[in-house]
C-alpha cells in the first residue's frame, strides 16, 4: 500500500513501512497544491519588502545581514553548504529513510513555504532507493542542522534553490523525529515481547496467579495496567496454575508479583511518547511558518522539540525497570532456592553442572547498560554565548532517541534470555497443563533454542534474539498457521 503524504496524516506504521519496508510514498494532489499556494505568499511577502528569517536575511549568527536580490538568489544553497559540520558514524539507512519521509510530510504541510519540488524530490530518492549519508552526531535538538544540511547536501546538490528553501531544508527535527520513531516502535516490540517473556516466566515459577485477578485493575484503575492485566491472564488461559493450591507461595517476588504494574507502567510511558511522536510527525518544525489564511510569514520557535526529548527520556526510565525486572526474574528461575529446580536448571542430574546459569549473568549485564541509557537527556544546558546569546537552548531529542534504539537493541537480548530460561523451566516442570499463550510462545522458543540436554553447551541465542526483533512474540492475533504469534492486544 502506497504512503500518500498530506502534511496532516502521517502515523509511525506509515514511516517504519516506508523507511524498513521500501513502502512506495506520493504527495498528495491537494497537498501540492497548498505548497504552492504558501509559496507564492513567500514570494509576494518578499516583493512588498518583508524582512523574512532566511529568505531576505541570513540566518543564525549572522540574522542581522540583509541580502539583496543578487545574495537573496544563492543564499539558499550557501546556507546549506555552510552547516555541513555533522560528526561521527553514518546514521543507518532506516534512519536516514525516515528522516527524509518525515521532511516530506513537514513539506506537504505548507508551511515551510517552498515549492512542490523539493517534497517531490525527497519522495523520488525513497522510491528509488536513494539514501544520502548524514552523520549522526552535532545536533542539540533545536532543529537537526547538521544531519539535514547532510541530507540536503546528498539529494539538492544542482538544485538552484530559492529564497528561504536552505533553511527550510535545515531548519527541522526530522532526523530525530524520523529516528525517535523507529526507535518507539522496537520499544512497541520490545514491551509486547517482554508480556509474553513474563507469562512465561509466571509459569516457570508456579507463580501465583491471584496476582492477575481482575479485581486489581478496578482497585488501581492505570488503563496501561488494565491492559496487561488482561494480556497475561490471556496468555496463561487453560495453565496448571489456575488449580488451587498450585502455586507455590502466597507471596512470589516482586519481580514476578508487579509484573503487571510494571509492563501497564510502560504501557502508559509508551502511549504518551507515542501521542506526541504522532504531533512531531505532522507538526511545523521550522522557522518561519507561512500562514496562508493571513497571507503572512510569521517567525517561530517550532524547533523546540522538549515535548518528544521529555517523553522518550520518560521511556527509557521506564523500560529501565522492565529490563531490571525481566533480568531478576531470569536469575531467580535459574537459582534452585527460588525455583525448586535444578540449579542453572541443569537436566543432567549432576550437582556440578551449571546449565544456564552463566546467562544470568549475561543479562545482568545489559540491563545495568540499559538502566545507564536511562538517564534524562533533555535538560542538558548549554552555552548562552552562540549566536550572541540567542541560541540558548538545547533538548538533544536526537541523543534521546539514540539511547532509546541502543536500549531496544539490548533489551531484546535481556527479554530473549527471559524467554529460554523460562521456557527450560517449564519443561522441566512438566506441567499437566500450558496457558494458550504460553504454550504457542515456548513452542516459538524452541524453534530457535533446543532444550538444554544433559552435557550440552549453552545454546546461541542469537536466533531468537533476531525472532524478538522480527516480531515472532509481539503479532497482535494468533496464526492458525504456526506458532509466530500470541495473544497481545495493543
Amino acid at each position: 500500500m502506497t504512503v500518500v503524504l498530506t502534511g496532516r496524516d502521517l502515523l509511525r506504521d506509515d514511516v517504519v513501512r516506508v523507511a524498513r519496508g521500501g513502502e512506495r510514498v506520493e504527495l498528495a494532489s491537494a497537498a501540492a497544491d497548498r505548497m504552492a499556494t504558501a509559496r507564492s505568499v513567500v514570494e509576494e511577502r518578499l516583493a512588498a519588502g518583508d524582512q523574512i528569517y532566511g529568505s531576505s536575511t541570513a540566518a543564525g549568527v549572522l540574522k542581522r545581514t540583509g541580502l539583496d536580490t543578487a545574495e537573496s538568489a544563492t543564499y539558499s544553497n550557501r546556507v546549506v553548504r555552510q552547516h555541513l559540520v555533522g560528526q561521527g558514524a553514518d546514521a543507518p539507512p532506516d534512519v536516514v529513510r525516515a528522516t527524509m519521509i518525515r521532511l516530506a510530510n513537514g513539506f506537504a504541510s505548507g508551511y515551510p513555504g517552498v515549492r512542490p519540488l523539493l517534497a517531490q524530490r525527497l519522495i523520488d530518492a525513497l522510491n528509488d532507493g536513494t539514501s544520502p549519508r548524514i552523520r549522526i552526531l552535532g545536533s542539540v535538538g533545536q532543529s537537526d542542522l547538521a544531519q539535514m544540511a547532510d541530507l540536503a547536501a546528498g539529494l539538492f546538490d544542482g538544485v538552484t534553490l530559492e529564497p528561504g528553501e536552505g533553511l527550510a531544508l535545515v531548519s527541522s527535527n526530522s532526523f530525530s523525529s524520523g529516528a525517535a520513531t523507529l526507535a518507539v516502535d522496537d520499544a512497541w516490540t520490545l514491551l509486547a515481547t517482554a508480556e509474553v517473556a513474563g507469562a512465561l516466566s509466571l509459569e516457570a515459577l508456579v507463580a501465583n496467579l491471584d496476582g492477575l485477578h481482575p479485581g486489581i485493575e478496578d482497585a488501581h484503575p492505570h488503563r496501561g495496567l488494565r491492559t496487561s492485566l488482561a494480556n497475561l491472564r490471556r496468555l496463561l488461559d487453560g495453565s496448571a496454575l489456575h488449580t488451587p493450591g498450585t502455586a507455590r507461595a502466597l507471596q512470589d517476588p516482586l519481580s514476578f508479583r508487579t509484573l503487571p504494574h510494571q509492563l501497564g507502567a510502560c504501557r502508559d510511558a509508551f502511549d504518551h511518547t507515542d501521542t506526541l511522536l504522532a504531533v512531531e510527525l505532522n507538526g511545523s518544525q521550522g522557522n518561519p511558518i507561512v500562514l496562508v489564511e493571513e497571507r503572512r510569514v510569521v517567525p517561530t520557535a517550532n524547533f523546540e522539540s522538549l515535548p518528544l526529548s521529555s517523553a522518550l527520556d520518560y521511556l527509557r526510565i521506564a523500560f529501565a525497570s522492565l529490563l531490571a525486572s525481566s533480568s531478576e526474574r531470569s536469575v531467580k528461575l535459574l537459582e534452585s532456592p527460588w525455583s525448586g529446580l535444578p540449579t542453572g536448571l541443569a537436566s543432567s542430574g549432576d550437582p556440578g553442572d551449571p546449565g544456564l546459569s552463566y546467562l544470568g549473568i549475561a543479562a545482568q549485564s545489559m540491563a545495568a547498560e540499559a538502566r545507564l541509557l536511562a538517564a534524562p537527556v533533555s535538560f542538558e544546558l548549554v552555552s548562552t554565548a552562540h549566536a550572541e546569546g540567542i541560541e540558548d537552548r538545547m533538548s538533544l531529542a536526537p541523543l534521546a532517541g539514540r539511547r532509546l534504539a541502543e536500549m531496544t537493541l539490548l533489551g531484546a537480548r535481556v527479554v530473549a534470555i527471559e524467554l529460554a530460561v523460562a521456557t527450560q523451566a517449564i519443561d522441566l516442570r512438566a506441567l499437566p497443563a500450558r496457558g494458550v499463550g504460553t504454550e504457542i510462545a515456548a513452542a516459538t522458543v524452541r524453534r530457535h533454542v533446543p532444550f538444554l540436554a544433559r552435557d550440552a553447551t549453552v545454546p546461541d541465542l542469537e536466533s531468537l534474539v533476531d525472532a524478538v526483533r522480527r516480531r515472532a512474540f509481539s503479532r497482535s492475533d494468533p496464526s492458525p498457521a504456526g506458532p509466530d504469534a500470541t495473544y497481545i492486544d495493543r
